[in-house]
């Protein structure tokens, strides 16, 4: 059956697609609204910025040993009403000609927050509405989803602020929130797997134990630990990349805005055919020669706007941005779904948790990285400095275990105390040498993790 045929998977997908427009209406009206009401200064904005990716460093890590204590699906219902309520508190404060910065500041960080945990549960709950083989194509349904929203939310979100100013915009961000929460709550709670929980596990100690379990689970695993290094470096790259790129193409390149916004949009193209494309290519090429792939394209297609000559380079920079865009939507799908694949389900909040303080830890690290770069030797060799980076961030998966991962076939732990048949699968007998000490290794972990539960 194909993961679109299952009701459930459609709801989640409908509430991730809706939410994702909303999200990208908000992207733009927040900071506007800081912009154009409040009149902010350029570094007042930036801490608007900032405050949305604070909470990822500040509680990234507890946040999955909290999301692994709790059902998923009313942590997913509860943060969206969270953040919708949250939004609508913006438009009615504008209403009322009470709207101050500090309400912002304080709206961005709490929306951060509901993220940290929304995204983290997120992704521990797809393995549960969904069947193990369907983990590729349900991350393909889900990434063309979150590209169809790139495509359709900037340009409604313009349209919106332009007819209604950002704040009241914000309204409709608030309200795609609230639909999700709907869709979630449709999805019936008995598709949920039980939760293990042990009541004395209160402790700050207890707690900062199993935050350091997530740590060592991923640091030690021979798959896991090359794809955090990997994300983290190319998210490292694209911190560097993004925060000279727009000055460089227009201070450099003489691009207008809106020429530099239609070549951004057309290189997202790649998102929309990387989404379509996916789950064929990665039938074809396997999971880990996909991971590899999408690494390598994702770090090389930066590398097209330092090369681009200065007479004529709309095209390479556009080339450039649709190769990244493709390798991004290649790498994500794949590594998400062989790190959902391995991961015992007692350990799946704190393994999500890790490896996403890890790669969007580096990201402000490196916009900084940048500026100083920049200010030191010039935007065009800044440039290439920063996109080199991301270039030989494939090198990670390259040469670890997680090339060798079959086709569509990736290794789970065996079946251990507490889980079920329907949690593992095989691995390709192709690459058994390389993967048969993962899968004894992850199924060690996995019996280990399950008994402590069980205490």
């Amino acid at each position: 059956m194909r993961v679109t045929q299952n009701p459930d998977f459609r709801r989640l997908r409908a509430a991730q697609g809706v939410s994702q427009i909303g999200s990208q209406i908000g992207f733009l009206a927040l900071p506007l609204a800081a912009l154009q009401v409040l009149h902010a200064s350029v570094f007042e904005v930036s801490v608007l910025t900032a405050a949305q990716i604070v909470p990822f460093l500040l509680i990234g890590l507890p946040a999955g040993v909290w999301v692994d204590r709790m059902r998923r699906r009313p942590v997913l219902i509860s943060t969206d009403l969270f953040r919708g309520v949250l939004l609508l508190t913006v438009p009615l404060a504008y209403a009322l000609d009470t709207l101050t910065l500090g309400q912002l500041y304080v709206v961005a960080f709490g929306q951060g927050v509901a993220t940290v945990f929304f995204d983290v549960a997120y992704q521990s709950y797809l393995p549960d509405v969904v069947e193990s083989d369907q983990l590729t194509e349900g991350n393909a349904q889900l990434e063309l989803a979150r590209s169809a929203s790139q495509l359709i939310g900037p340009s409604a979100g313009g349209w919106l602020i332009s007819a209604l100013k950002a704040p009241v915009a914000l309204g409709a961000d608030a309200l795609s929130f609230l639909f999700s929460a709907f869709m979630v709550s449709r999805i019936p709670a008995e598709r949920e797997k039980p939760v293990a929980t042990d009541g004395n596990r209160t402790t700050w100690t207890v707690l900062w134990k199993e935050v350091g379990e997530g740590l060592t689970f991923v640091r030690h695993h021979r798959l896991l630990a090359p794809l955090a290094g990997v994300g983290g470096l190319l998210n490292f790259s694209y911190g560097m990349v993004a925060a000279i790129f727009t000055t460089y193409t227009v201070r450099e390149l003489g691009f207008s805005a809106g020429k530099l916004g239609t070549l951004m949009a057309i290189g997202s193209l790649g998102v929309v055919v990387g989404a379509v494309v996916v789950r064929r290519l990665s039938q074809r090429l396997g999971t880990g020669p996909s991971i590899v792939l999408g690494a390598l394209l994702n770090g090389v297609g930066p590398l097209l706007t330092p090369a681009a000559p200065a007479s004529a380079p709309e095209v390479a920079i556009t080339c450039g941005l649709f190769l990244q865009s493709f390798g991004v939507v290649l790498f994500n799908v794949n590594q998400v779904s062989l790190r959902q694949s391995i991961t015992p389900r007692a350990l799946m909040g704190r393994m999500t948790a890790t490896i996403r303080f890890v790669m969007w830890g580096t990201l402000p690290v490196g916009s900084l990285c940048a500026g100083a770069l920049a200010s030191n030797i010039g935007l065009h060799r800044a440039l290439w400095v920063s996109a080199a980076v991301g270039a030989l961030a494939f090198l990670g998966a390259l040469f670890s275990g997680v090339r060798a991962v079959g086709t569509n076939e990736v290794p789970l732990p065996v079946q251990a105390a507490g889980t079920t048949p329907d949690d593992t699968i095989s691995t390709d007998t192709s690459s058994a040498d390389t993967t048969a000490d993962d899968t004894a290794a992850v199924a060690e972990d996995a019996e280990r993790y399950d008994r402590a539960d069980a205490r």
